[in-house]
This record gives structure tokens, C-alpha cells and sequence, in this order.
């Protein structure tokens, strides 16, 4: 324990105040649940008083969808710029609580599905019973976050959706104290995860004995003064005339042409969205595709490295994809290509070849027709879905 801290009061007498364990993670939760600004650590806040909005209070989230899992944390916010922040809280004096190492791995493991399994319709709608579930009117909380123009809360829910579909989310350990272990977990993951970042938020509790109470947090992670920053941690945002002119810089004007090519068949095509990610190492072009459902799923991506990377779990989540005979269809086709998927769908890979090689047309024609058979498959099982609902149905 520290020696404490010392409160100044009008009247000029000194009160010392000493450092108090808070004996349960429940307490943390609660501070978190009443003042979410919290979440801001050490860093200065801006002028408006509510900087985050709870969408998850402390519960179990149940995903509609077959293969998911049943995923267990305490928060979920989004902060002013729309980015779904996912907090996990543990207390080191809470013996039956997990470990730092345990929670942060639960923590990566769910933001790495919540853009798979949420859509923005499921965040919309868990928001919405949130609210009502602590007696608050959903349209009023947005009101009170975001202001009375309809059109600001169309632009932030639309930019929560670019976040999803990105994968720009941001992971938030809060505890009452950080081991220098944990600390360098942190670290680490931030130089390496783009354009998710990992924070970690200590929270220590001073008490005096006429009751007063201080909370010093400290922070570490991306989210810390951009001053202090480490220039390992700078993140490149990324465009169309941006990415090009410097991937020919480093990979060369044939392979930029490669890029360039795939970058307009997804451009033309109606069902395919682009969406430009983010960092100096891993950053690129994300090629997002909609089956007919409303909801964006990441079809590949292609990365300033010169490769093109596919994440095995988006297309075993897919249906019908999720049945083993289809999933080893898949894998033959994927396979044509130089993309080798793992025989058991659970395994997660991420296949990847460079674009140098595809410098020949039937190559890079391949290429599309195996992706365009895919988005087909995925829209085909769709299809096939609703039809068998359909017939469910009683007369």
C-alpha cells in the first residue's frame, strides 16, 4: 500500500487519506456503472460531461446464431467517436475472480466476435433493453449523449457500424491495481493489434475517517496522452490515393497494379464494400460483403505487406458453411487459389498468399471467380434458410 494522499479542505485543515482496498469487484463495477467517465483514466476529459455511452451493462450476452457461444463481461461502451469498448474488471483482493492474464485472453476473445456476431441491429436493440432494464428511456439517453439532432445519432450509429466492420474496437482491463506483468501484456499487444487497441485502467480508492473518498486512476495504453506516446504506437489512417502511392513505394508498380485491380472489382461490384483500415504495418483495403441479411462480413483483406489474408472463423460462421460437407467444398475452392483452410472449420487460420502471384490474368481471374462463388454460396444458404423457415409455417 502507498502512504497516501492528503485533502486540502476551505477551511485549510489537512485531512490524510490512506489507501483502502475495495474487497470486491462489485464496488469497481458499480463506480463504472455511475461514473463511466472512469473509463477515461488519467486523461484529461473533454468539456462534455457523459464521454461514453453504456450499451452491455454487467450480464450474459446470448448471440442469435447457432455456432456462437455464450460470452460473459461486465460493460460494453461506445465513446464519443462511436468505438464498441469492451471492459472486463477484476479486483485483486477477489480470490474467486479471474486472473489479469485470464481476463484480458476472455477480453480479445470476445471483441474478436462481437463484430461477427453483433450487427449493429443486435447493439441497437441489447442498448434499447439495456435501458429499459434500469428504468431509462432509450431515446432520451441518446439525447442526453448525443444531443437533440437527428441526424447526429444517424452519423454516430452509422459510424459504430464502421467500427464493427473494421474491427477498430477497444479493449478496457479495469483493477484496482496493475502488475508489472499485466502492464507489459498491455504494451505488447499494442504494438502488435491494429487497429483493435488494449487498455488497462488502475483505480486505486482513498478513504479519510470523516468519510471522504478519492479515486487516482492511472492508465495504460494507446488511449494515453498522444505527448507520451510511444512513435511504436502512431497509427497511419489510410485512403485510396494514400494506400497506392505508397504501396508502389514498397512493393513496386507491378503489384500495385495487382492491388489496384483487385480493389476495383470489389468497387464495382454492388454487394462488396471497401473499408480502409488503419496502421503503418498492417494497414490496407477490408473487402466487406452483405449476403442479403443487412449485415457486412469481411470477405478478405488485402495489407500494405503486399498480401491478401482471409480469417478462417468469419467463413465457418457462415452458413452453409457451418455444415462439414459444404465447409470441405469451401476448402477446395479456397485451396485453388492458395488459401489453405484448416479441415476442422473450429481451428482458426488466416490464409494469406502475396500478390506477386498473381501477375498473369487467368491468375487474377481465378481469383474472383473464386471469391464471387463464394459470396454466391453464402447468399444461395441464405436463401435456402428463409425458404425452409417458410415452409415451417403454419397455414
Amino acid at each position: 500500500m502507498s502512504s497516501g494522499i492528503y485533502l486540502v479542505r476551505n477551511d485549510g485543515r489537512l485531512v490524510e487519506m490512506t489507501e483502502q482496498p475495495y474487497g470486491s469487484v462489485t464496488l469497481i463495477q458499480e463506480l463504472l456503472e455511475n461514473h463511466p467517465n472512469l473509463l477515461a483514466g488519467d486523461r484529461s476529459l473533454m468539456a462534455r460531461d457523459q464521454d461514453w455511452l453504456a450499451i452491455v451493462r454487467q450480464g450474459t450476452n446470448s448471440f442469435d446464431d447457432d455456432r456462437a457461444d455464450r460470452w460473459s463481461l461486465d460493460r460494453i461502451f461506445l465513446d464519443r467517436q462511436g468505438v464498441p469498448t469492451v471492459v472486463e474488471v477484476f479486483c485483486n483482493q477477489d480470490e474467486a475472480g479471474p486472473q489479469s492474464q485470464g481476463l484480458i485472453g476472455q477480453a480479445i476473445e470476445y471483441a474478436a466476435n462481437l463484430s461477427q456476431y453483433w450487427p449493429i441491429e443486435a447493439m441497437l436493440a441489447q442498448f434499447e433493453a439495456s435501458c429499459r432494464a434500469n428504468d431509462r428511456d432509450p431515446d432520451q439517453a441518446i439525447e442526453e449523449f448525443l444531443g437533440h439532432d437527428e441526424s447526429e445519432e444517424e452519423r454516430f450509429w452509422q459510424q459504430v457500424k464502421t467500427h464493427l466492420q473494421a474491427g477498430r474496437i477497444r479493449i478496457v482491463v479495469v483493477s484496482d491495481a496493475l502488475s508489472p506483468e499485466l502492464v507489459r501484456t498491455v504494451e505488447f499487444l499494442n504494438a502488435q493489434m491494429d487497429p483493435a487497441e488494449v487498455q488497462a485502467i488502475e483505480l486505486r480508492q482513498y478513504v479519510s475517517d470523516e468519510g471522504f473518498c478519492t479515486l487516482v486512476p492511472r492508465s495504460i495504453g494507446r488511449m494515453a496522452d498522444s505527448k507520451n506516446a510511444s512513435p511504436a504506437l502512431d497509427r497511419r489512417r489510410w485512403d485510396e490515393e494514400s494506400f497506392f502511392q505508397e504501396f508502389t513505394t514498397r512493393q513496386g508498380e507491378d503489384e500495385a497494379a495487382i492491388a489496384h485491380h483487385i480493389y476495383e472489382w470489389c468497387s464495382d461490384r454492388t454487394d462488396v464494400e471497401v473499408y480502409w483500415r488503419t496502421g503503418d504495418a498492417y494497414g490496407g483495403f477490408v473487402a466487406m460483403c452483405d449476403f442479403g441479411r443487412g449485415e457486412s462480413h469481411e470477405l478478405f483483406k488485402v495489407g500494405i505487406d503486399g498480401g491478401l489474408e482471409i480469417n478462417s472463423s468469419a467463413y465457418a460462421s457462415w452458413y452453409p458453411f457451418t455444415r462439414h460437407e459444404e465447409w470441405m467444398e469451401l476448402r477446395n475452392h479456397l485451396s485453388s487459389i492458395g488459401l489453405a483452410l484448416p479441415p476442422d472449420s473450429r481451428e482458426r487460420r488466416a490464409p494469406n498468399f502475396s500478390l506477386s502471384t498473381l501477375r498473369d490474368d487467368q491468375s487474377m481471374q481465378q481469383v474472383f471467380e473464386t471469391f464471387s462463388w463464394v459470396i454466391d454460396r453464402a447468399r444461395q444458404g441464405l436463401s435456402d434458410t428463409k425458404r425452409r423457415s417458410s415452409d415451417r409455417q403454419p397455414w
